[in-house]
């Protein structure tokens, strides 16, 4: 792992107009390295996305903390997050076009090789990553995590450049066992390079520490799961490792 990282804030403007404030994290290096998009739960581009930002600095990667909603917009109330998702759904071009100006403002950065670019996404940010790279956007890797998988437009085949990794709580409740198996039929159908992990016992949000207490609150069905988090983010380092750095 890589000790030193530099961090800044991003400012870039979407084809809608939207002026969005990413966070930017990459080691401290002579050479251009791989980049990788990080996009936030519904919440919007928080500490929790931040914090993994920096963790791919920290194992080689120049990462890019999207922001979907516009000036870095935050928020831990449930109401206010769906208000501001379902924002980016009027327009059926919205979150492609958002996502896109990201991956072009992370491949413009002088840390990253332009020619190797991923994505990460947690819940919402799934959706995103998955959406934009089901456009043709120039991914190798994109992995998700607790994802909303359902798309107004299918992957089609031949225009998906990314091998894909879903990891998937058993007893996600706001994404059924069956909208996995759609999705794997969609990516079967289009034949596009994918694989599934389903952790027993986790819930949505599996990943965030800050789960059960966002679920409290909010009276949703959210939960952390530690052993689930750590399988998952050993797994999506391995599928970036082998596309990024074993080249």
């Amino acid at each position: 792992m890589t000790s030193a990282i530099t961090t800044r804030e991003v400012k870039y403007v979407a084809k809608d107009g939207t002026e969005l404030i990413g966070y930017f994290a990459a080691p401290s290096s002579h050479i251009p390295v791989a980049g990788i998009l990080v996009a936030p739960e519904w919440w919007g581009r928080n500490e929790y996305t931040e914090q993994r930002t920096r963790e791919l600095a920290e194992h080689g990667y120049a990462a890019l903390a999207i922001d979907m909603y516009g000036d870095k917009k935050v928020t831990t109330t449930s109401a206010q997050a769906y208000e501001w998702m379902m924002q980016t759904f009027a327009e059926p071009d919205t979150i492609v076009n958002r996502a896109s100006a990201a991956l072009e403002t992370l491949a413009q950065q002088d840390e990253v090789n332009p020619h190797t670019l991923g994505a990460i996404g947690f819940c919402y940010g799934g959706k995103v990553i998955l959406d934009l790279a089901r456009s043709g956007a120039p991914l190798q890797a994109v992995v998700t995590f607790h994802a909303n998988l359902t798309s107004q437009i299918p992957a089609q085949e031949g225009k998906v450049q990314a091998e894909i990794l879903v990891l998937h709580g058993e007893l996600d409740s706001m994404v059924s066992l069956d909208d996995v198996a759609h999705f794997r039929e969609e990516m079967h159908a289009a034949k596009v390079e994918h694989a599934v992990i389903i952790f027993e016992d986790a819930k949505h949000g599996f990943s965030n520490p800050l789960a059960d207490e966002r679920a409290k609150a909010n009276n949703v069905d959210l939960g952390y799961n530690a052993e689930a988090e750590k399988q998952g983010l050993a797994a999506m380092y391995e599928l970036l490792d082998h596309h990024f750095k074993t080249q």
